[in-house]
């Protein structure tokens, strides 16, 4: 994704950067015999369609928001399935417990026993 967008930027800047600029020189003899020199600088732009440019750049903002849903429902998900896993976990650590204190209670039945 930083590649289009480097991308992108590399070329929006080098279609913008592109000027043509043409000097002439114009030399004309008076009347009078002296001559004139006369220089015309002309600076042409390319022509730059903006609407294939904001197409594009709409392309990739409809492509980032796609992305980001993605990354919401990716997100959501792994957060149920943690909290699911959570839940889980307690569970067992109860059922656990539970064991580990009817065993310590036999062991204190057998303790007074003896």
């Amino acid at each position: 994704m930083k590649t289009f967008f480097l991308t992108a930027g590399l070329i929006a800047l080098s279609v913008i950067a592109c000027k043509k600029s043409e000097t002439k020189i114009q030399t004309t003899e008076n009347p009078d015999g002296s001559v004139t020199t006369t220089t015309i600088e002309t600076e042409k732009t390319t022509m730059v369609d903006t609407a294939k440019i904001n197409a594009t750049v709409d392309q990739a903002k409809e492509k980032l928001n796609e992305a980001g849903k993605k990354i919401d429902e990716a997100t959501k998900k792994t957060g149920e399935k943690l909290k699911k896993a959570g839940e889980d976990v307690k569970d067992a650590a109860a059922k656990g417990a539970e064991k580990v204190e009817k065993s310590a209670e036999k062991v204190k039945e057998d303790l007074k026993k003896k």
